[in-house]
């Protein structure tokens, strides 16, 4: 019968099956740092999309922006007040691509205006190809922004929807 020192010393085969585990699980938990670290952000991939998109001062940003229209949907755009007494507001919208091509990239602005059309608080985000892949021809794309920290007592008269940048695939 072996006794207890015995029984807990370590033998050069124990501890060599010890070191290689120790060695697989430090490469499994490093492969996974480098895998989670590689997935890019939502920024990255919306920077990304926009690459090559024509922005706002060419001849072609105005010939396509005339052709796609962004209407606010009044019945499912609502407001909520948080705990700390300020105003969040859901927005609704639809965007018609009417340029006849796939849109491949779009940008767009949302600003909540007051009476005299001054923004009270706007936000600017990609919808496609966040929210959407591809824009067809004709078709229609339901789209909803949250933009917060409205006070009671801020004037918001209004929704305006604004492209700044577009991306098409010919």
């Amino acid at each position: 019968m072996k006794t207890l020192e015995e029984q807990t010393r370590s033998s050069p085969e124990r501890r060599r099956y010890m070191l290689v585990a120790f060695l697989l699980a430090t490469l499994i938990v490093g492969a996974g740092v480098y895998v989670f670290l590689s997935i890019p952000t939502t920024e990255e991939i919306e920077r990304r999309s926009l690459e090559g998109a024509v922005r706002e001062g060419s001849p072609e940003f105005e010939v396509l922006t005339r052709k796609i229209s962004i209407s606010t949907d009044e019945e499912n755009t609502k407001e909520a007040t948080t705990a700390l007494g300020t105003i969040v507001m859901f927005i609704a919208g639809k965007i018609r691509n009417m340029t006849g091509k796939n849109i491949t990239g779009l940008e767009v602005k949302v600003a909540v205006v007051d009476q005299l059309n001054k923004p009270v608080k706007e936000r600017v985000l990609t919808v496609v190809p966040t929210q959407k892949e591809v824009l067809k021809p004709e078709e229609v794309m339901p789209v909803r922004v949250m933009i917060d920290g409205f006070r009671k007592d801020d004037d918001r008269a209004n929704v305006r929807w604004k492209v700044t940048a577009i991306k098409v695939q010919d």
